[in-house]
């Protein structure tokens, strides 16, 4: 399995770099009041990959931050809880009623 996924991975990188050779032509990106950059195409397209990286990482970081803050409030929540007896017979043990309120607040999304 090992040498195969270092055969995927060396065919990846052939053909990705096999794109850049065949791709070594100027391009010319036209911006805003007549500005333009001039440059060979793979260093276009791989500008353009690493834009949407930055973006899509930065459209993801206020998600990322609200669940880490969720993440740190919730050992401070079941810490309080009493703990249960381990060896409790049947009997003498009811079983911990869970109530709507001890449980995190989950909301749904819908498309």
């Amino acid at each position: 399995m090992k040498y195969l996924l270092w055969l995927l991975k060396a065919a990846i990188f052939f053909t990705l770099f096999a794109f850049a050779l065949n791709n070594q032509h100027d391009a010319t990106v036209y911006f805003f009041f007549g500005t333009y950059w001039r440059a060979p195409l793979v260093l276009v397209v791989l500008a353009a990959f690493a834009g949407g990286l930055v973006v899509g990482a930065l459209g993801m970081l206020p998600g990322w931050w609200k669940h880490r803050a969720a993440a740190a409030q919730l050992p401070a929540t079941t810490e309080a809880q009493p703990p249960v007896p381990l060896a409790a017979s049947p009997a003498t043990a009811a079983a911990p009623s869970i109530t709507a309120t001890d449980l995190p607040a989950v909301r749904q999304h819908g498309l």
